[in-house]
C-alpha cells in the first residue's frame, strides 16, 4: 500500500461520513496517474501554491491601497488567514483539511489590483461583467502553466467559484472556505482600519461587541466557536442567530465606515481611472501585451484577453505600467 493509499485508508476511519474523502472525488478534466505520496487534494494544493498567480498575491491590495506600514494585510496575507480559519473550522468538524486547504489558497487567485475597486472597474468595462470568484477559477482552468491550466479536482474547483456570489459550494469544506473568507476580512479589515486611524476604537458598534467579542482574537474564536458547534453532524455549515446577526451587523458596519466610506472616494475614483484607461488602450493596442494573451485574443476575443492580462497585474505593476503608458517622461540630451 502506497502512502497515499494509507492517507486515503485514514480519511476514512477519522472523518466525518459528511465529509468529501480524496479516493471519492469526481477527478480532473484531464486524468492524472495517482500521486504516490500524495491523496489529489493535497496535489491540488501544491500545484496552487507553486503557480505564478499564487505569488502575485503579495503585491495585491486588500483594502488600504500601497499603505505606509508592514503590517497592513495584502492579498496574499488575507489568503493565508482565511486558509487558518477554514482549516480549523474543518478539523473541528472533523471534515477533510487537505480539500479545504486547497480552496482556500486558490480562493483570490482572480482578484484584480486594487481590490474590489479594480473588480468594480473590469466590471464595468467588460461584457457580461466580471466576477474575481468566476476570474479565480479561470485562473486554475485556462490561464496558469502556459494556457493549460492546473488540471485541479471538481470539488477544489468548485470550491473556489463558490466562495462568493449566490451558489453555495456543494462539500462542507467549501462552505468553511465561504464562512471563513468572511470571518478573515470582517475582522482583519477592522484591526487595518483601527491601526490606520480610519476608525477609532470607541466607533466600534457595542452591541456587536457584546455578542462577538471585544478583541480580534475573542471575535475570530466566537464565529469560529458558534460554528463548530452549530454544525456538527449537520448537512451544511451555520452559525446560530445570535452570532450571525452580530456577524451581518459588522459587516454592514464595515460598509458604511470603511468599504464605502468617503476617505476611499479619492483613491477609487484614481484606480478607476488607471482601470478604465488602460483597459482602453490595450484594446486598441493587444499587440502590446505578452503572447499568451493576445492568443486569448484570437481565441476568445480582445475584450477577454485585455481583462485577463489587467486582472492579473499586481497594485505595483499596474501603476508602473499607467505610467508608463500615460505619463510624460522629461527629455535630457545626451
Amino acid at each position: 500500500m502506497s502512502l497515499r493509499e494509507e492517507r486515503e485508508a485514514l480519511e476514512h476511519e477519522v472523518l466525518s461520513p459528511l465529509a468529501c474523502f480524496a479516493d471519492s472525488s469526481q477527478g480532473r478534466a484531464q486524468p492524472l496517474e495517482e500521486d504516490p505520496i500524495r491523496t489529489c487534494f493535497q496535489r491540488d494544493r501544491d500545484r496552487i501554491i507553486h503557480c505564478k498567480a499564487f505569488r502575485r498575491l503579495e503585491g495585491k491590495t486588500q483594502v488600504f491601497l500601497a499603505p505606509e506600514g508592514d503590517h497592513y494585510r495584502t492579498r496574499l496575507t488575507h489568503t493565508l488567514e482565511v486558509s487558518q480559519v477554514a482549516r480549523t473550522l474543518a478539523r473541528g468538524l472533523h471534515l477533510n483539511e487537505d480539500l479545504t486547504e486547497a480552496i482556500a489558497l486558490g480562493h483570490d487567485l482572480g482578484h484584480t489590483p486594487f481590490g474590489h475597486i479594480g473588480e468594480r472597474a473590469l466590471d464595468d468595462v467588460l461584457p457580461g461583467g466580471f466576477r474575481h470568484n468566476e476570474q479565480s477559477l479561470r485562473v486554475v482552468d485556462t490561464l496558469e502553466n502556459g494556457g493549460n491550466g492546473l488540471n485541479l479536482t471538481f470539488e477544489v474547483r468548485d470550491g473556489i467559484r463558490c466562495h462568493s456570489g449566490s451558489d453555495r459550494p456543494s462539500t462542507l469544506e467549501g462552505q468553511c472556505v465561504r464562512y471563513a473568507d468572511r470571518i478573515a476580512y470582517l475582522n482583519h479589515d477592522l484591526d487595518d482600519a483601527l491601526r490606520g486611524n480610519v476608525l477609532k476604537p470607541f466607533e466600534l458598534p457595542a452591541d456587536i461587541l457584546r455578542v462577538l467579542g471585544k478583541t480580534h482574537s475573542e471575535r475570530i474564536a466566537t464565529m469560529v466557536g458558534d460554528l463548530i458547534e452549530t454544525s456538527q453532524g449537520q448537512s451544511q455549515v451555520s452559525m446560530t442567530p445570535l452570532v450571525q446577526s452580530a456577524m451581518d451587523g459588522l459587516r454592514e458596519f464595515m460598509f458604511e465606515k470603511v468599504y464605502h466610506d468617503s476617505w476611499r472616494a479619492a483613491q477609487e475614483d484614481r484606480c478607476h481611472h488607471i482601470m478604465h484607461e488602460m483597459f482602453a488602450w490595450y484594446l486598441e493596442h493587444p499587440g502590446e501585451m505578452p503572447e499568451e494573451y493576445l492568443l486569448i485574443c484570437y481565441r476568445e476575443g480582445t475584450e477577454r484577453g485585455v481583462c485577463d492580462f489587467l486582472s492579473g497585474m499586481t497594485d505595483r505593476y499596474c501603476i508602473r505600467t499607467y505610467c508608463e503608458l500615460f505619463v510624460p517622461k522629461g527629455f535630457s540630451v545626451m
